[in-house]
C-alpha cells in the first residue's frame, strides 16, 4: 500500500533507524541525508518519510508531501550556504532510479553544465 514502509526497502530502513546514515535534517515528514556515493561536494538525498515508489506517484498520492520535500531541499541547500544548486527526481531504471522510494537529489558546491553527463 502506497505510503506505508516497504520491508525491503533500503530508505524505509534509514527512516526507521534500522540502517544508518549522515542525516542532516528531519521533519515530521522527510529525512534528508548525504549520499554515501556523492557526485558534488554537497550531494543530499531528500525523501519523504512515507513510503512512495518514484517522484511521480509521490506527486499524484500526496503532493502535500511533495511539497515538502522540495521546500526541505531549499533548506539543505541553505545550511551548505549554496546560492546555485540542482534538484533531481531520478524515476524510472531507464532515468537512474535504483532505490525504489522516492527521493531527490540536492547536488551542489561545483559548476553543473547542462545537460548532465
Amino acid at each position: 500500500m502506497a505510503g506505508e514502509p516497504q520491508d525491503d526497502c533500503l530508505f524505509c530502513k534509514i527512516v526507521a533507524g534500522q540502517v544508518p546514515a549522515t542525516v542532516v535534517r528531519e521533519t515530521d515528514t522527510t529525512v534528508a541525508f548525504r549520499d554515501i556515493n556523492p557526485q558534488a561536494p554537497t550531494h543530499v538525498l531528500v525523501i519523504p518519510k512515507a513510503h512512495y515508489k518514484d517522484a511521480a506517484a509521490l506527486a499524484a498520492a500526496a503532493p502535500e508531501l511533495a511539497a515538502d520535500v522540495l521546500r526541505e531541499t531549499q533548506a539543505v541547500a541553505d545550511e551548505d550556504k549554496l546560492d546555485s544548486y540542482r534538484i533531481v527526481f531520478n524515476t524510472g531504471s531507464g532515468a537512474g532510479q535504483t532505490v525504489w522510494h522516492a527521493h531527490a537529489h540536492v547536488l551542489g558546491g561545483r559548476g553543473l553544465e547542462w545537460p548532465p553527463g
